[in-house]
């Protein structure tokens, strides 16, 4: 909260009752005034400077000498750090935490230039996964969302490089994303940095079911172990977030199933071993409905709808129809949990999930048996209708701008 938005907002806060002049005078102790960041122009100088030193080093790295090359990555990594640290204790938390993640990216790109100097063949990922340790650290000391967002994205990178080309897949890579960062994130919820760590977790079990040359549908058992622990989350729009991207992932796949599940040679490379997958999905599954019932959510036990494992049905328009039926059902729910929880972004989720798997059904059950003019006659009179109904349930609810009654 800035000292403009009170000096904006205060006066009719007094003004209406909601506050008293000292009330707006604490809040104004409370939080005050940010020093101002240094100026813009001498930031982009330094940095333009900094490029061209870089810029000079680069293209006569190789003529450099050893010493001076080791010299080098030192000054720049120690310096980055100590400009850090400078900007911190004066008070410039975002030009600090900049210099710090400066700082976090030299430590990378120093240790693959010390083995490009030194010619060494890197048979493991020990490097980067020194990496990944610094910048949990970092993240842990600076309790920075910046750092914990850069050190999601170097583990994605150490993890890419020993699936892609090393032929290993990194566990304690994998480990300190999901333990160190999740810790963190659990204790200090983000919306915005529980949805990237999430998606950082979800790329980490792609890559290793990947490497285990195992069935893709095993992707949604660990890939749902994240969305279950989002059950256990008590701050509710964070752990909204966290779910997000293994929803988003379901319905994709789902909805792939539906436009593509006919053909039998798709839905066999989708089958694992029905016993051991079944188990450890109804575990998680298990694990969900726990969190929800203790935290008073479940209504969202309907998001399992999607994990309905239909891939063990024969392919064929059955299959397809099946599917899409799972797919309205899904977007049923969101629209009923939307209407009732009053929540209009939840409606328009719902809605555009709703027209989605309309289209989908549309295009893929009717477009073969009807003339095209009437094709579109009838799907555009379906979607007024759509519009027409969702129109009607909203007027039908309450406002929920209406002044609080007076007090007698």
């Amino acid at each position: 909260m800035s000292q403009q938005f009170l000096d904006t907002e205060g006066p009719g806060w007094v003004d209406r009752g909601i506050i008293s002049p000292e009330q707006l005078r604490q809040l104004r102790a409370l939080y005050p005034e940010e020093q101002r960041t240094i100026g813009l122009l001498p930031l982009l100088g330094s940095l333009l400077v900094a490029l061209s030193a870089l810029s000079v080093v680069a293209a006569n790295w190789q003529d450099l000498p050893e010493a001076l090359r080791l010299a080098l990555l030192l000054g720049a990594l120690t310096g980055a750090y100590a400009a850090g640290e400078y900007f911190l204790a004066r008070g410039y938390r975002g030009l600090g935490i900049g210099l710090v993640g400066l700082g976090l990216g030299l430590f990378g790109a120093s240790i693959v230039l010390t083995s490009q100097l030194y010619q060494l063949i890197g048979y493991d990922a020990t490097g980067l996964l020194a990496w990944v340790v610094a910048g949990v650290l970092l993240t842990y000391v600076y309790q920075s969302r910046t750092l914990l967002l850069l050190t999601v994205g170097i583990a994605a990178l150490a993890q890419g490089y020993s699936v892609g080309s090393l032929s290993t897949f990194s566990y304690a890579t994998a480990a300190l994303t999901a333990g160190g960062l999740g810790y963190y994130w659990w204790r200090r919820p983000d919306g915005f940095c529980g949805a990237v760590l999430s998606t950082g977790l979800l790329w980490q079990a792609a890559l290793l079911v990947q490497h285990l040359h195992i069935k893709i549908t095993w992707f949604f058992v660990p890939a749902m172990l994240v969305y279950a622990l989002g059950d256990w989350q008590p701050h509710r729009p964070a752990a909204r977030a966290w779910q997000a991207p293994p929803l988003v992932a379901a319905f994709l796949f789902t909805l792939g199933l539906a436009m593509f599940g006919e053909g039998g040679d798709y839905t066999r490379e989708l089958r694992p071993q029905p016993l051991g997958y079944l188990g450890a999905l109804l575990l998680v599954l298990l694990i969900s409905v726990a969190g929800k019932r203790a935290r008073g959510r479940l209504t969202g036990t309907a998001d399992w709808l999607l994990l309905l494992p239909g891939y063990y049905f024969p392919g064929g328009l059955a299959l397809a129809v099946a599917t899409l039926v799972v797919l309205y059902a899904y977007s049923g729910a969101v629209l009923y949990r939307g209407f009732r929880e009053q929540a209009p972004e939840r409606v328009n989720l719902g809605t555009v999930l709703f027209v989605l798997t309309t289209m989908v059904a549309y295009f893929k059950l009717t477009w073969g048996f009807l003339d095209k003019s009437l094709f579109f006659l009838l799907g555009g009179a379906l979607l007024l209708g759509l519009s027409w109904y969702l129109r009607r349930q909203a007027r039908s609810l309450p406002p929920t701008d209406q002044p609080p009654p007076a007090k007698p």
